[in-house]
């Protein structure tokens, strides 16, 4: 169990109004009423005093309920991955891939999770080890907005076929949310979200109801958004963001 005693005289330790000034949430005064407030948490405890030391390395800090990245060394970012890239590091037949849009960072980040080549949108890269694993891990549920574009017109009752659920050969499936985006005859695009990870998941189940996937775009993970982000560009998560996946897979 952490001593809060211990943590409190460690001549290591950085104030805690510092640490906050440097993981963005505030400037040193206001981080200063932050805490004064009991806006602040340190390892689930509210913290008032303003002499406070903390170790960035293992510290737990949430300001009004949403976690903070403290540590200097962790990222999370957000590459809007092109058409025709692998989601992998390294390819030994040299065809394009994320790691060639990170040759140029001191960090060693990985990709959470995987799109495939003919997939595009939004890839989470980091090296915040816990993180990554919660996302990927089935159990989070945490959810992933698609746009899909297929042949029309598309049934009225499809979404609701689609949320009941539908059995694949590897077992069923069915989506959180589905939504007609814009129709022109022969064409459509669809939003889909859901929280499946399974290999080619979402062109496989609108295949499947007869719908065969043209193009797609991730465009969201949890309340993560893409946005207006270019092809092949990367971001910084803002803290609201980070704090809104660590939220979404308990941490």
């Amino acid at each position: 169990m952490r001593s809060t005693m211990s943590d409190q005289a460690k001549p290591e330790g950085v104030r805690l109004q510092k640490v906050l000034a440097k993981a963005g949430v505030a400037s040193r005064r206001v981080a200063e009423e932050l805490i004064e407030l009991g806006r602040v948490q340190v390892d689930g405890e509210v913290v008032r005093e303003q002499g406070r030391r903390i170790d960035p390395e293992t510290a737990v800090v949430h300001v009004d309920g949403v976690r903070v990245q403290v540590k200097e060394d962790v990222i999370t970012l957000v590459l809007n991955k092109p058409r025709g890239v692998l989601s992998t590091m390294h390819d030994e037949q040299h065809r394009p891939c994320v790691g060639d849009y990170l040759s140029q960072r001191k960090e060693r980040l990985f990709h959470v999770g995987r799109l495939d080549a003919d997939t595009e949108g939004l890839l989470l890269l980091t090296n915040d080890g816990d993180l990554a694993h919660r996302l990927m891990h089935p159990s989070y549920e945490v959810p992933k907005t698609y746009l899909a574009e297929v042949p029309g017109p598309i049934p009225k009752d499809l979404g609701r076929t689609l949320r009941a659920g539908v059995e694949l050969d590897d077992g069923p499936v069915k989506v959180d949310s589905f939504r007609l985006i814009s129709a022109v005859p022969g064409k459509a695009l669809v939003e889909v979200v859901l929280h499946e990870g399974r290999k080619h998941i979402v062109r496989r189940l609108l295949e499947h109801v007869g719908h065969p996937v043209s193009s797609l775009v991730r465009t969201a993970v949890g309340e993560v958004r893409l946005g207006n982000q270019r092809p092949g560009s990367m971001r910084v998560l803002n803290r609201q963001e980070v704090g809104s996946l660590y939220k979404a897979v308990g941490l």
